[in-house]
């Protein structure tokens, strides 16, 4: 795979990996491949929209495909980039090296923004999931107390520390993938293989079913935010993505597989929590509640994920110096308390928004942000071509950029399919991080707010601590 000596030294740009986290246990291999499974996947729950968009064909054919367009560049990339900046921050250190700590703000903004409004999602998923079990969730305040509980309770289990969160993801991905495995087993017989080959082109909402794949196969980049807590990254990050990918795919084709191929087709009935509809035809009501549960459970897995990504990503941006010093507070269990407050109060503010807008919006702010990691990756091959890289992708430069260019062209294809009130919001998102930025350079130097860079790390910029304010 590529991967150098576990001992080599980080010494071409810095060393080691995130301060002040020598009295906390790290995340180890089996933990760390089930929190990159929830932070992209968690299983087959919210693919069905692919059907109804496109019908059995194409939505077969796109997670056959589309991983190598996007999962697997994107999941190379993050594995050469982690191993050579092992620290919590992940891309917002990538662009900030390359590019300076202006833009590396601006990417963290935006990615972090993209990360809460995703995490808005699942709670709504899972009560989807529940609601014909449970008919009193569908709507109204008791639908609103569930979804403040399941976010206060989930806040809770991510503040008491990373490992557990890893461990629990361990447990519960398990749980998820098993119902499934039983449900093709039982569907065998009853294959009709013609029905996988049920297409019309003339009648395929293209935005809905790119949207819908896009968000089912990316964010394999927040595990880098997270680097500072794995245990020996240079070889324990790249091993684990590479054995999330073919369980993230597997888990989203063979169920599609099985479900379209053995349940005659009605797209319009495809939507969220289709699946157990089709778990009860194919196996009986016991069924459909185990893929309930599994469902549960499942937005349990990704809630805890993307929490994390998204809070120590804060805490990395504090440690260098571009958040104030109380983001880089750990609490006795290791965990950035203030940054999982901040992320969980965005996920109850936009918890109100419809699945489509909120896979949408993540959506756009997630492609900014790519774009910019994309450049960074290939002016840090261009600039230090020669520093240390415990992983690094089996191409040339120009192998590297050439790889960047389907992604980049799929990105841009799902930009421009977005809606207009999307693209609004999320151009209001990003003028939100251009405004902020200034505001809080203007508070340092007032004195009002305390920024600090840790001094175990090596700031490449040398230009004061403060984004953009060389």
């Amino acid at each position: 795979m590529g991967v150098e000596d576990n001992n080599t030294e980080y010494s071409s740009l810095h060393e080691g990996g995130s301060p002040n986290v020598k009295n906390y246990t790290k995340v180890s291999f089996i933990p760390l491949t089930f929190l990159i499974f929830y932070g992209v996947s968690g299983g087959p729950f919210g693919v069905e929209d692919t059907v109804r968009a496109a019908g059995p064909l194409l939505a077969l054919l796109g997670f056959l495909i589309f991983p190598f367009i996007w999962s697997i560049p994107e999941s190379l990339i993050t594995a050469e980039l982690s191993t050579m900046f092992p620290e919590n921050g992940g891309y917002v250190v990538w662009v900030s090296t390359t590019l300076g700590p202006y833009w590396g703000f601006q990417l963290g903004w935006v990615k972090w923004m993209s990360g809460v409004v995703d995490n808005a999602l699942y709670p709504i998923l899972f009560l989807d999931y529940i609601k014909s079990a449970v008919p009193a969730l569908a709507n109204g305040v008791p639908r609103t107390i569930a979804i403040l509980a399941i976010i206060i309770a989930l806040t809770y289990l991510n503040y008491r520390g990373l490992t557990l969160v890893g461990w629990v993801a361990t447990i519960l991905g398990i749980f998820t993938l098993l119902p499934f495995g039983i449900m093709g087993l039982i569907a065998l017989p009853k294959l009709e293989p013609s029905r996988w080959f049920v297409v019309d082109l003339e009648n395929v909402q293209w935005g809905l079913y790119l949207n819908t794949l896009f968000w089912n196969l990316n964010y394999w980049d927040a595990v880098s935010c997270m680097s500072g807590e794995v245990e020996n990254p240079g070889k324990t990050l790249p091993k684990a993505i590479f054995y999330a990918l073919p369980l993230v795919v597997s888990g989203y084709f063979f169920p599609l597989l099985f479900g379209t191929g053995a349940v005659p087709l009605h797209r319009d009935l495809w939507s969220d929590g289709y699946f157990s509809d089709i778990a009860k035809i194919i196996g009986g009501v016991w069924l459909r509640l185990w893929v309930q549960g599994a469902s549960a459970v499942s937005n349990m897995g990704m809630f805890l994920a993307e929490m994390s990504g998204d809070s120590f990503q804060l805490l990395g941006m504090a440690e260098r110096g571009m958040l104030p010093d109380f983001f880089a507070k750990r609490s006795r269990y290791g965990t950035p308390l203030i940054g999982i407050l901040f992320s969980a109060s965005g996920v109850v503010l936009l918890s109100w928004l419809s699945f489509q807008e909120i896979v949408a919006a993540a959506n756009f702010l997630y492609c900014c942000g790519m774009i910019v990691e994309f450049i960074a990756f290939v002016k840090l091959r261009i600039k230090y071509p020669a520093a240390s890289r415990p992983y690094r992708i089996p191409l040339s430069t120009v192998g590297s950029i050439l790889m960047c260019v389907p992604p980049t062209l799929f990105i841009l294809v799902v930009m421009a399919l977005c809606t207009f009130k999307v693209m609004i919001v999320s151009f209001l998102v990003i003028l939100v991080g251009i405004i902020l930025q200034p505001c809080l350079v203007y508070c340092d130097k007032k004195k009002w707010l305390s920024f600090s860079v840790s001094s175990d790390l090596v700031d490449l910029q040398s230009s004061g601590h403060l984004v953009g304010e060389a």
